[in-house]
């Protein structure tokens, strides 16, 4: 994990993509601001006028590659774009209680969203709440404690890019791994960044 600021990535279109978060962000509530977000992110992926980087359309072997493209400031909030080889995917996770908007620039994604349904310990009980097959252009919003959830590239052959937009840097998350049925065993986890090729 990068514990320093990366630097921010250059790429046509960044400055229209920070305008846009910094607009969403001034409308101060989440609710507002994520669904300002989803709109604006919409509209960057269909229109084509952000382009992004060309080091996010390379996989990584081992894990599904996190990299942060700009951090502000000013309001705090952080970018990532993420790559999704095919069948990589996330356990059930939260946001550390942060809002975030996902969108899928690139290829499909499977997100299911679970609510967690008791509590005992380190052990908490789960179960799906709905999900969606995303394509290119789709975006929805995580607000907590609406936030455990899943992602997979569920292709063969393919590789999808989605971009993440979060309240602030997420450099942790609880992952849950399944026991039996429908508990699951928490677990704290440092989150990587991994570097742009240069």
């Amino acid at each position: 994990m990068n514990s320093s600021v990366p630097p921010a990535m250059d790429f046509p279109g960044r400055d229209k993509l920070v305008a846009a978060v910094d607009a969403a962000v001034a409308h101060g509530d989440e609710h507002a601001i994520t669904a300002a977000l989803r709109n604006s992110m919409c509209a960057m992926i269909r229109g084509g006028d952000v382009q992004l980087p060309d080091e996010v359309f390379e996989p990584l072997d081992d894990h599904y590659a996190r990299r942060e493209l700009y951090r502000s400031p000013e309001h705090g909030y952080s970018v990532v774009a993420m790559t999704w080889a095919p069948g990589q995917g996330t356990p059930i996770h939260d946001h550390c209680g942060l809002w975030c908007v996902e969108g899928v620039w690139d290829g499909e994604l499977e997100i299911t969203q679970y609510e967690m349904l008791e509590r005992d310990g380190e052990r908490f009980r789960f179960r799906a709440a709905g999900g969606m097959h995303a394509g290119p252009g789709s975006a929805g919003s995580l607000i907590p404690p609406h936030e455990y959830h899943t992602i997979t590239n569920a292709s063969g052959d393919k590789i999808a890019i989605s971009l993440h937009i979060y309240k602030a840097p997420m450099d942790t998350c609880s992952k849950f791994q399944p026991q039996s049925g429908e508990w699951f065993l928490r677990t704290d986890s440092a989150l990587r960044t991994d570097n742009a090729a240069t």
